[in-house]
């Protein structure tokens, strides 16, 4: 009787126990930096993954005991963590920016996921996934979109990686850039239109909360709605990209990436219905959580050869989107959104 209970417990130790202790661990390591750096707006998802890297040799050690849970953590809750996010975005708050808001957050993101697919895989021969990861972290919103493609292309975690350090690169440069740029006077917008033009080409959710508050409460409140609209873009890419790479490989099944619809559904959800506010800080809470266990989960399976060296043109590539859409952005918001 003895044996029998000890062996599932020894199961249920060398599968999940230790796996889910080492990205737990990382996790809650990476919420207590976040917390002791509110400062410099630095996502506990930057850290998670940094963190997660630094402790891969650890997992490499124990990876017969620990990669279940790690895998686990990487997928699954990745995906619960994308489904609940749908709990930052409402429909009503998208309408208070209308047509043009949503116009020109749509153009965004099919140009720069266009231009920095052609750029990526065309000119500086990178890999289709990694040219596709980053140029979906420049145009939607920044870490959450390369997890969620990374998802549902199956790509191998360090191509995930190398694309969320761009992102986190090059957002945070435009985090600390653009309130500099708007102090000096060299971007002759009003605060409204700055409003639009940081949420339209700033990286992740705390990029925009951070330049944003820089410069007003006005503009921070606009940056954020036009961001929210790019996130919920991030529903039709999921959709539209695994078609379009089966196109290129035709034996291949069509993989539907069916959270995505679990996403769009939260955030009807959220928008028709009035849950109450402890609710809606809970699931969002709990959303984070999931997705710093599974940046931290990626993190631990990276393999440093393979970053190192693919690395470089990513980098590149992220370099020339940032810069698209600093100068394009700029442009848009000028001739398009009135001064008010």
């Amino acid at each position: 009787m003895k044996q029998s209970l000890k062996n599932p417990i020894k199961s249920f130790l060398n599968e999940w126990f230790y796996g889910f202790a080492l990205v737990l661990l990382v996790s809650l390591f990476s919420f207590f930096l976040a917390s002791l750096l509110t400062q410099f707006f630095l996502s506990p998802l930057i850290i998670g993954v940094v963190f997660g890297i630094l402790a891969s040799p650890i997992f490499r050690k124990t990876q017969n005991k620990c990669e279940k849970a790690v895998v686990f953590s990487a997928k699954k809750l990745l995906r619960a963590g994308i489904i609940l996010y749908g709990f930052n975005v409402t429909l009503q708050s998208i309408a208070f920016v209308g047509f043009n808001g949503i116009l020109l957050s749509l153009f965004v993101v099919v140009f720069i996921l266009s231009v920095g697919y052609f750029l990526g895989v065309k000119i500086l021969k990178l890999d289709k996934e990694i040219a596709i990861l980053v140029s979906g972290g420049s145009a939607i919103c920044g870490a959450a979109a390369v997890l969620a493609l990374e998802s549902s292309l199956k790509s191998q975690p360090y191509k995930g990686i190398i694309a969320v350090g761009t992102v986190v690169v090059f957002g945070l440069l435009g985090m600390f850039l653009y309130p500099i740029l708007y102090s000096l006077d060299w971007i002759p917008l009003s605060l409204t239109q700055e409003g639009y033009y940081i949420g339209l080409t700033l990286h992740e959710l705390a990029n925009v909360v951070g330049a944003g508050g820089t410069i007003s409460q006005e503009t921070q409140e606009i940056a954020l709605i036009v961001k929210m609209i790019r996130v919920l873009l991030l529903v039709p890419v999921l959709l539209v990209i695994p078609y379009f790479l089966r196109k290129k490989k035709e034996s291949e099944k069509l993989h539907i990436p069916w959270f995505a619809f679990w996403f769009l559904a939260v955030v009807l959800t959220h928008s028709f219905f009035a849950f109450p506010d402890e609710w809606v800080s809970f699931f969002r809470f709990l959303s984070g959580f999931f997705l710093v266990m599974a940046m931290s989960a990626l993190g631990l399976q990276v393999d440093l050869k393979k970053f190192l060296e693919s690395g470089g043109k990513a980098f590149g590539l992220a370099f020339v989107l940032f810069g698209i859409l600093m100068v394009g952005g700029f442009f848009l918001v000028y001739c398009f959104v009135p001064f008010i």
